[in-house]
């Protein structure tokens, strides 16, 4: 019957060290390079030793500000591993997504087909289309904006697909 006594004593006991020592600790992380997440990684030490179960501990503090080294230097490895890994994602994805001389005037011939397939439609349909596709408006915004009802925002924006998928079936056809 002692033991569920003894572990709500260590813990009180940890509790009772985290809450004392509270803005020592937080300036500690903040030194280690925290920042402004201090706050946030002294949280993360106290769930950390608070759902350990271990026995009494002979000198508290010290051993909080070993967890608490011990959490930065996680923090840390953590970040330099996602950055490494960042990095060298991004070398190899720019290694291989360097397009070829050909592919690039390729791909302006089917943009400039596109712009003209899309000015074809008339003035205030591309702008429609511009408006909903490129900048994100609602329709129904894009509606009041230009004075128009909904289904002729709706009828614009289908006489721009219809030109699109013409001019896609040329690039399958080729």
């Amino acid at each position: 019957m002692t033991e569920p006594r003894d572990r709500t004593d260590a813990v009180q006991g940890i509790e009772g060290v985290l809450l004392a020592n509270r803005d020592r600790i937080v300036r500690f992380l903040e030194v280690r390079g925290a920042g402004d997440g201090a706050e946030d990684l002294f949280q993360d030490l106290w769930m950390r030793l608070t759902d350990r179960q271990s026995g009494p501990i002979a000198d508290p503090l010290p051993y909080i500000m070993r967890a608490a080294n011990n959490l930065m230097l996680d923090r840390y490895r953590s970040a330099r591993q996602r950055d490494l890994r960042d990095k060298a994602w991004g070398e190899a994805s720019a290694a291989t997504h360097a397009p070829s001389s050909e592919t690039s005037l390729i791909s302006r011939e089917q943009l400039r087909l596109v712009e003209t397939a899309i000015a074809a439609t008339g003035d205030r349909p591309a702008q429609i289309f511009r408006r909903f596709r490129v900048d994100g408006i609602g329709q129904r915004d894009i509606a009041v904006e230009m004075g128009v009802s909904l289904s002729t925002v709706e009828s614009d924006l289908r006489k721009v697909y219809a030109a699109l998928a013409m001019v896609r079936r040329q690039f399958d056809a080729s």
